[in-house]
């Protein structure tokens, strides 16, 4: 019987994996299930702060931080991964508020207002971004950031065409995209 235990308990401590990690920018096509892409050259840290800017008579504050180990969940592959995410406030000229995500708290799954870094270029000297959008989606595609000092970043917000009708989207619902839709806007870290 000891005998028994002590095979079972080899057979537990053998069969039981740890998670692999690896360097951030490895391809994730290339990687096991339940794998960590792992920040181990701190190339997401200098992004992390309060930063703004003024466009077309709005002030944009991105509040950058940076999320640990978190989980990404493709349709054939599920891992773990360090990212950067975005919240913000948009404000017009006179104050008034016209997005604010700033104290939302999303879910694993949530894509509607989250924006999460894709992957690194340090070749480039950037970080893209993956925007889920607004109401109906609207607004939804890439933001690339590259630092270009300790206190600026230059923004390019490249949003996807989408169709929309009745049927995807209520009447009345705003579809307003309230992030600048522009390249080479600079952002001040505060």
């Amino acid at each position: 019987m000891k005998g028994l235990i002590i095979s079972l308990g080899m057979f537990v401590v053998f069969s039981c994996k740890a998670q692999q990690t690896y360097p951030l920018n490895t391809d994730f096509e290339g990687i096991p299930q339940g794998s960590y892409l792992k920040d181990l050259n701190n190339e997401l840290t200098p992004y992390t702060g309060e930063y703004k800017a003024n466009f077309k008579g709005n002030e944009i504050i991105l509040y950058i931080t940076k999320e640990e180990n978190r989980l990404i969940d493709r349709v054939d592959k599920k891992f773990y991964r360090d990212v950067l995410s975005i919240k913000y406030i948009i404000k017009n000229s006179s104050g008034n508020i016209l997005q604010n995500t700033q104290n939302m708290s999303f879910q694993p799954s949530q894509v509607r207002h989250t924006i999460y870094s894709m992957r690194t270029r340090p070749n480039l000297g950037n970080i893209t971004f993956s925007y889920g959008g607004t109401n109906c989606s609207v607004g939804n595609g890439k933001i690339i950031l590259k630092k270009i000092n300790s206190t600026q970043i230059s923004w390019e917000y490249r949003p996807n065409d989408i169709i929309l009708d009745d049927s995807k989207c209520p009447p009345g619902t705003d579809i307003n995209i309230y992030l600048p839709e522009t390249k080479d806007l600079i952002f001040t870290k505060q």
